[in-house]
Parts: structure tokens; sequence; C-alpha cells
């Protein structure tokens, strides 16, 4: 198993760490109800998910 030959310095740690950002989900509008909905899923407005009905709307 590889063990590091020195201890990596506080700014060297930080500056790695900087890098580990959380991304903005890509929402894209629900060709039914035009309500902002995620890639590949069913949209929560209106129930639909590749012009079909696939889930209840919720109300």
């Amino acid at each position: 198993m590889a063990v590091p030959k020195r201890k990596m310095s506080r700014s060297n740690t930080r500056m790695r760490r900087s890098q580990w950002k959380a991304s903005v989900p890509t929402l894209v509008d629900c060709p039914r109800c035009r309500e902002p909905k995620l890639q590949h899923t069913a949209c929560s407005a209106c129930g639909t998910y590749n012009n079909r009905q696939v889930i209840e709307p919720a109300n």
C-alpha cells in the first residue's frame, strides 16, 4: 500500500480540496408544461416522460 513519504502542507491540502465543488444541476424545460426539470427524469409537475404519462402529477 502506498504511503506518503512526507506530510502534505496545509496550503497544498487546501489547494487540492478547493477543486471539490458541487455542480449546479442541469435543468431543462418540460415539453408539455414548460416547468424546469432534471434531464432524463419524469416531470414532477405533470408526470410525463418522453411524451408519455408515467406518474401521477404532484398537486
